[in-house]
């Protein structure tokens, strides 16, 4: 008899752990997948055309606040967690409330990662928000400053047609509106559209692994929220955070990267506390002793300067990094408050689910996120700056908000890069390991 399975997830990782382990494995059946973090992504179905001959009607996608019932509705043997950025308290809630019920509790490892005919440098974080995207930006410069076709494979977002969605390559910004992309998939994929980087991501990472294998010298894994590559990698970056101390060792699957780093980059040592970077690197050591430790900053750059001293401001950020990512705030905040800046509370000017998201997040006080999973939450997001009593509105985002939402006050936008703290820290290790490889 097949064993009954339920897949947790936020339309990522759970697809991916389907494909790899379950979709042509005539011994378990996926009864259903259930979704979290991201708003909108329930009530689909995984088409059958992607999930395989088993599976003639697909397979439903619910809320995983129903996932008590499903388990008894569907008689559940195995729940499987497959999504990340979370604590290890929440997921031993989850695996209490799942083993009380009857069913089995599972976490998949690295037995998931494809192996690739191509060179693959993973560059991953302990917790959203670390700077693993200005890093990976770096590497990617560095290696195309070598002469190396280098190709960009970023963790999944497929928040919108699935079937449509199953291998996407942006190579222009125009590609980011072929594919509606939500403003989460363009924080990630228009910086590096910028340096001309090819970016591929979708659904079916095995069918993107060869579509990119056909372009690349190099694959960079650029990776989602603090999960571990679909690719098993030849070098494996993880990037720690010293202004969360201590998730680096409480979070999952955060910490499975930084046991498996072979190069880790504790970033933001230019404004986090040194006792803090301190804590960190100590417990890297415990953790992890054959890795090569690189300091790095993050300075942040200004689209344009402008004198905002003792001026109103209303401060975007970052949805998932001052969102599930706990962090109270970004690069647009530190910048206000460098320059002198009157930080307006959002709050009071929030509607519908943006208002919701302060409720559901009581960290967040000062700083807007950048929500826009769909067009409602455009709007509202759009509806929210407007109301805002404010002369400035300065968008912390990777993404330029202005390419989807109209912003009717004056604009400065802001961004983080990666800086080595020691004079070409990163750089010497990267160009060491493309030696190694061209032997």
């Amino acid at each position: 008899m097949r064993k009954r399975v339920i897949i947790m997830g936020a339309g990522g990782r759970d697809f991916h752990n389907f494909n790899v382990l379950f979709k042509h494995n005539p011994n378990y059946e996926v009864v259903a997948f259930t979704a979290t973090q991201i708003p909108g992504i329930e009530n689909r179905v995984y088409p059958k055309e992607l999930a395989g001959d088993l599976y003639p009607n697909g397979i439903p996608i619910f809320s995983e606040d129903r996932l008590s019932e499903l388990i008894e509705e569907y008689k559940v043997d195995e729940v499987i967690f497959s999504y990340s950025d979370v604590s290890y308290n929440y997921v031993m809630q989850k695996a209490s409330m799942i083993l009380s019920l009857g069913a089995d509790f599972k976490l998949l490892g690295i037995e998931t990662m494809l192996e690739s005919t191509k060179p693959v440098i993973a560059i991953c974080a302990v917790r959203t928000g670390s700077g693993k995207s200005q890093t990976t930006r770096y590497v990617v410069r560095l290696l195309r400053g070598m002469g190396l076709k280098t190709v960009v494979v970023r963790h999944p977002m497929p928040y919108g047609d699935l079937l449509r969605q199953k291998i996407q390559r942006f190579e222009k910004m125009e590609d980011l509106d072929t594919y509606e992309c939500t403003i989460e998939e363009r924080e990630e994929y228009e910086p590096h559209l910028r340096q001309g980087a090819v970016v591929y991501a979708g659904v079916d990472y095995e069918e993107i692994l060869k579509e990119a294998e056909k372009e690349a010298d190099v694959i960079v894994w650029d990776g989602g929220n603090n999960d571990f590559p679909f690719y098993k990698p030849n070098l494996y970056i993880t990037v720690v955070d010293p202004y969360r101390a201590g998730h680096e060792i409480s979070y999952y699957p955060g910490e499975v990267n930084l046991i498996l780093a072979d190069i880790v980059v504790v970033n933001k040592v230019d404004t986090a506390p040194k006792e803090k970077i301190e804590e960190v690197v100590e417990n890297i050591r415990k953790k992890n002793k054959k890795c090569k430790i690189v300091y790095a900053k993050s300075p942040i750059k200004a689209e344009k300067e402008e004198d905002i001293k003792n001026k109103r401001v209303l401060v975007v950020e970052d949805g998932p990094t001052v969102t599930h990512g706990e962090m109270p705030f970004g690069a647009g905040y530190l910048f206000a408050k460098e320059r002198g800046a009157i930080i307006v509370d959002p709050r009071e000017y929030a509607v519908g689910s943006i208002k919701e998201a302060y409720e559901k997040y009581s960290h967040l006080k000062e700083v807007l996120p950048a929500l826009g999973y769909n067009k409602e939450q455009l709007r509202e997001l759009e509806e929210t700056i407007d109301r805002s009593d404010c002369e400035y509105v300065i968008i912390g985002t990777p993404v330029d908000l202005r390419r989807v939402i109209e912003i009717r006050k004056k604009v400065i936008r802001v961004f983080y890069e990666y800086e080595d703290y020691e004079e070409r820290a990163l750089e010497k290790l990267i160009e060491s390991w493309v030696k190694e490889r061209t032997k």
